[in-house]
């Protein structure tokens, strides 16, 4: 197991201030106003009180891209990193969850039809930067009311297995009336593979013999997001 971040020899003399100067510029300015090695360094901060984390800060970004992708990575591609230990993680984690969370609760229990901005901002959150793919159910009450938010399967970097028979099965259960499905590519592009459109026409077949709706499908990119209704698959 990798210890947390432990520079030879002592912390540079500039740390303190160093500090102090980025949690000002936060307070002041927010996170618009700081690039993501810096939005790190405050992260780290409070795993590693005492020494100089910059460096650490610009290898995670070197290892996985950008800020969203550093929280999101695999808790053991993280430990694979020199100077990540399990608090870090931990940490990391904790700030994943904050924000899947914060964005989840924007559309449970309303109408999401009427907040389509905060549904997509929500899809990207909990999605957009995973390295595989994973499929995933929004169930709908007869008012459009979310009611369940649930993960059917979890699959490869390009490909996930799917059963229609059990997404409407699920939808049952739930004495749902309508269905939003979900995706992601994590090639980043969301453009629908033949296979993405042969199955959501097989899910959009079983509701429709049970009387369930289903609104879209959605593959949730790197950059953006695609809609199978917006684009005329559905």
């Amino acid at each position: 197991m990798q210890s947390d971040w432990s520079p030879r020899g002592g912390p540079p003399s500039y740390i303190k201030g160093h500090r102090k100067r980025l949690r000002e510029r936060f307070l002041s300015g927010g996170a618009a106003a700081m690039p993501d090695y810096e939005l790190l360094e405050l992260l780290l901060f409070r795993t590693i009180p005492r020494q100089d984390v910059k460096p650490l800060a610009r290898l995670l970004l070197d290892t996985f891209g950008d800020f969203n992708r550093v929280l999101s990575a695999p808790a053991q591609r993280l430990r694979a990193v020199d100077g990540v230990g399990d608090a870090i993680v931990t940490d990391f984690k904790i700030m994943e969850a904050a924000a899947h969370r914060m964005a989840r609760s924007k559309i449970m229990q309303r109408p999401i039809l009427s907040g389509w901005t905060e549904l997509i901002d929500y899809c990207h959150t909990a999605m957009a930067h995973r390295e595989t793919e994973q499929f995933r159910v929004l169930y709908l009450d007869r008012k459009n009311v979310l009611i369940a938010d649930e993960e059917q399967a979890e699959g490869t970097v390009d490909h996930v297995p799917v059963y229609p028979r059990e997404v409407v099965k699920r939808a049952l259960e739930l004495n749902a009336s309508a269905l939003i499905i979900v995706h992601n590519h994590p090639s980043g592009d969301p453009t629908p593979s033949s296979a993405d459109i042969q199955m959501t026409a097989a899910i959009d077949d079983a509701a429709r013999a049970l009387g369930l709706v289903l609104h879209d499908h959605i593959i949730v990119g790197k950059e953006r997001e695609l809609s199978f209704r917006a684009e005329s698959y559905l």
